[in-house]
């Protein structure tokens, strides 16, 4: 009975932190370095992601009547869960990176936005941008439009300027082309009464 209580606060805190979770990433941190599991804690806290040691019976009661009982065939040998509130694809994506680094760290598999998947399936999910890269991306795309219509409009300004100088020019000789032919008409309005007047007589 005392072992039961010992074990209660335990599983009431892992309960606790994957009642709101965006994902949980189970690992098999074997083999790790010192340094290396310093390291990995670090890049994990600065994600805002919750690591922690457990006993996968601690883990089992926890999980157990909620939809996290899917985890229970990767709590085999030593395990440590990642737990993100926040950014869903955050545990997966800092420690299937660093695994590219640390060969002695293993994804076991996890749970993102209540969908169990194997280890395959969380690398996959690793692959999509974090919200804030997705953020800039969108931000860029947005931008970018913007700037190339100003870099038009000035362009088309500095073009104007430059036809706007030149206009004067073809104004002022329009005028002296069309000259000629005014004065050429009245010309031979006049002739034509003066080669009539015989033909009356």
């Amino acid at each position: 009975m005392a072992k039961v209580e010992l074990k209660k606060p335990v599983v009431d805190e892992i309960a606790a932190a994957v009642k709101d979770a965006q994902s949980v990433v189970l690992v098999d941190y074997r083999g790790l370095t010192v340094e290396q599991d310093t390291q990995l804690r670090k890049q994990l806290r600065e994600a805002g992601i919750t690591y922690k040691v457990y006993k996968n019976t601690m883990m089992n009661f926890a999980f157990k009547g909620t939809d996290y009982e899917a985890l229970a065939p990767y709590l085999a040998g030593p395990s440590a869960v990642a737990i993100s509130t926040e950014d869903a694809t955050a545990p997966a994506r800092v420690l299937c990176k660093f695994a590219k680094t640390a060969e002695a760290l293993e994804v076991k598999g996890g749970m993102v936005e209540g969908i169990a998947y194997d280890a395959k399936g969380i690398a996959e999910i690793a692959k999509i941008p974090s919200r804030e890269e997705l953020l800039s991306k969108l931000l860029g795309s947005i931008q970018s439009p913007i700037t190339n219509f100003a870099r038009v409009m000035n362009q088309l300004a500095e073009k104007g300027g430059a036809s706007g100088a030149e206009e004067p020019a073809k104004a002022e000789e329009t005028p002296v082309e069309a000259a000629p032919v005014e004065e050429a008409a009245p010309a031979e309005a006049e002739a034509a009464p003066a080669e009539e007047a015989p033909a009356a007589e």
